[in-house]
């Protein structure tokens, strides 16, 4: 019985990607991974509480230090949307700054010892719980098809429906009817390639770091020698992985203006 409970690397590792799943509905073909839906949720609001309660303490004077990060945060989000969209940004810079803040808040998930935040949750009967919303391919994908979807939206809007399939068709080889398909292939190339792209390079970053943090975490649970190298291990790995965490951040939300700005173009 004993063999049966024994800890292994696979089943410790396995334990801990377990997602907290409910399915749609009886016999659904379709499930909610509950734990990175609620994960993400509380951390968009706190994310929006963090900046309502920055705003509501705000003066015209001497700004106080939460006052002037926020300012800081906002001035440099905006200027690198002007570097890349010379029209209103009133949309565009403050939905960047949304999805920056909220991704690196996500990311930062990483950083909680997973063993202390398990026990803490066994305790209320929950086994299963990711606490990293981006180690899930379903969040990245969600938040990429969102800027897709804007980014076809602002395409439709700028150039109109007409302007959009034209482009779709006669750009970039030009209008003859003979090129009408190959345009048309080598633009749906490009419209798949954006939120998969998009989705898989935030993804593939953090469930890395998840992984790596699960093996120092289980060598330094194997004993006096593994904890010797697994403690200094993880302070490096966690010092390296803060600039992955901001700069994944920073990539999703200037890909963000890149690709909204790419709608507003004409070809």
């Amino acid at each position: 019985m004993a063999a049966e409970h024994e800890l292994t690397p696979s089943s410790y590792i396995g334990h801990h990607l377990t997602f907290l799943q409910h399915p749609v509905g009886e016999g659904s073909f379709w499930t909610l991974n509950v734990d990175s839906l609620l994960t993400a949720a509380l951390l968009g609001l706190l994310g929006m509480g963090f900046f309502w309660w920055v705003v509501r303490g705000a003066t015209s004077g001497v700004p106080n230090k939460r006052q002037a990060f926020v300012e800081l945060a906002v001035e440099f989000v905006d200027n690198q949307a002007k570097g890349m969209f010379h029209g209103d940004r009133r949309f565009i810079a403050p939905t960047a700054l949304t999805v920056g803040m909220w991704v690196l808040l996500m990311n930062a998930m990483d950083f909680l010892p997973v063993d202390w935040v398990s026990g803490a949750l066994g305790l209320a009967g929950v086994h299963e719980w990711r606490i990293v919303p981006t180690a899930d391919v379903n969040t990245t994908f969600a938040l990429a098809l969102s800027v897709w979807l804007l980014m076809i939206y602002f395409s439709i809007a700028v150039k109109g429906l007409g302007g959009w399939i034209h482009e779709l068709f006669c750009t970039p080889f030009g209008s003859n009817v003979l090129l009408w398909l190959p345009n048309l292939l080598f633009n749906l190339v490009e419209y798949i390639s954006k939120p998969l792209s998009h989705s898989l390079r935030l993804f593939g970053n953090m469930y890395a770091g998840e992984i790596i943090f699960l093996l120092l975490w289980m060598m330094a649970g194997a004993g006096v020698v593994g904890a010797f190298f697994a403690v200094p291990l993880g302070v490096l790995w966690a010092g390296f992985h803060i600039l992955i965490v901001a700069l994944q951040a920073y990539i999703f939300m200037m890909l963000t203006i890149v690709y909204i700005s790419m709608a507003h173009a004409s070809h």
